[in-house]
């Protein structure tokens, strides 16, 4: 039985690219949100250039949390998606910088964050 060419790797939907350039483009999406601000994972996946890539950005924040201000990315809606202590500790982190809230919400009228993608030099 002849043997077939190998598969070209596997390019998941989206801007297809290198994981380090993804991750820089994420890290610096993450860093323009100023205090005061939240953004949504999904806000920061697409300002990065990778609009299908809002997982990623909560794998980026698990590995690479404390070199960032992760305690302003939230989930759709403004909703706190860690649990427990690291749920509160977000909650304390963006409440000391100003941040309102709505019951148990990020009052993200007041508080989201609005990326300005054509400034957004990924070089």
């Amino acid at each position: 039985m002849p043997k077939s060419a190998p598969r070209p790797p596997f390019v998941p939907a989206g801007r297809p690219g290198a994981a380090p350039d993804r991750d820089a483009a994420m890290r610096k999406a993450i860093r323009q949100i100023p205090r005061g601000k939240v953004a949504t994972y999904a806000q920061v996946a697409a300002a990065a250039g990778y609009p299908l890539y809002h997982r990623h950005v909560a794998q980026l924040l698990r590995r690479e949390g404390n070199a960032l201000p992760w305690q302003r990315v939230v989930g759709a809606g403004g909703q706190i998606k860690l649990k427990y202590e690291a749920g509160l500790e977000q909650r304390a982190r963006l409440r000391m910088e100003g941040v309102g809230f709505r019951g148990v919400r990020v009052d993200m009228a007041a508080h989201q964050h609005r990326f300005r993608t054509w400034e957004f030099d990924l070089e």
